[in-house]
């Protein structure tokens, strides 16, 4: 199990890289010895989760074969992927699925036309709760918990909001049921998001997003309904827990 443990810490240090690391730079932050290090890289080299050239290593082409099977077989996906191409159809915006993980929102899935906002957004890609759609789901935290999120990217030297003007925001977004964003993460992009309903057991989201043009005052209010109900359909569409 040790062994095991070992190697995905060494798995997660390459995910969370920006590009390929020497053997010795995985091993400082795994806090493991070089030789160690070493023999686990060679493991996963030969199983294609991890790959190398001169400049280091970095993940392998294996380990997209398992997020195909998560994408697949996920039931908060399956539910959520019809539902996310019938928003984008009828908004015209793109539409995307997040859930938390580690004080982070992910993306999941995405739907809609491809368009040019000045940055890439992936799937897979993780992105604060703090800001944008990642306020909808936060407003799903009880309170104590934001602060202490907060307390944390503040330690870690992240760029958060005040903590007075982040729980007003979460006040108002418990109040109307989704999230309002205006040019929070990139000039000229703007967005709204409601979160999957808490019965469920999980903290997700979507989010349609557009350019600021697409959010006028006057829509986004009936974009605000639209995209809430399809948070809805989306939990009725989740297996139930066990014990309901």
């Amino acid at each position: 199990m040790r062994s095991l443990e070992r190697a995905i810490d060494v798995l997660e240090i390459l995910d969370s890289s920006r590009g390929p690391l020497r053997l010795n730079e995985i091993a400082r932050r795994a806090g493991l010895p070089v030789a160690t290090t070493q023999r686990i890289l060679a493991v996963l080299e030969a199983r294609d989760r991890v790959e190398r050239d001169s400049n280091g290593y970095r993940p392998g082409i294996a380990l997209t074969f398992g997020a195909h099977a998560f994408s697949t077989t996920n039931p908060l996906i399956r539910a959520a992927r019809p539902v996310l191409i019938e928003l984008a159809s009828i908004t015209g915006l793109t539409s995307t699925l997040y859930r938390e993980h580690n004080g982070q929102r992910v993306a999941l899935s995405r739907a809609g036309i491809a368009r040019n906002f000045g940055y890439e957004l992936v799937v897979g890609s993780r992105l604060p709760l703090t800001s944008g759609g990642g306020k909808a789901i936060l407003a799903q935290l009880k309170d104590g918990d934001i602060k202490s999120l907060h307390q944390e990217q503040e330690s870690n030297r992240k760029q958060v909001p005040e903590l007075d003007a982040l729980m007003l925001d979460v006040a108002g977004i418990r109040d109307r049921g989704y999230s309002i964003s205006r040019e929070e993460r990139e000039p000229g992009v703007a967005s709204v998001a409601a979160a999957i309903p808490g019965d469920y057991g999980i903290l997700a989201a979507i989010q349609v997003t557009g350019t600021i043009d697409d959010f006028p005052e006057e829509k986004t209010q009936s974009l605000g309904r639209q995209v809430r109900q399809a948070a809805i359909s989306i939990g009725h569409g989740l297996p139930e827990l066990p014990g309901n």
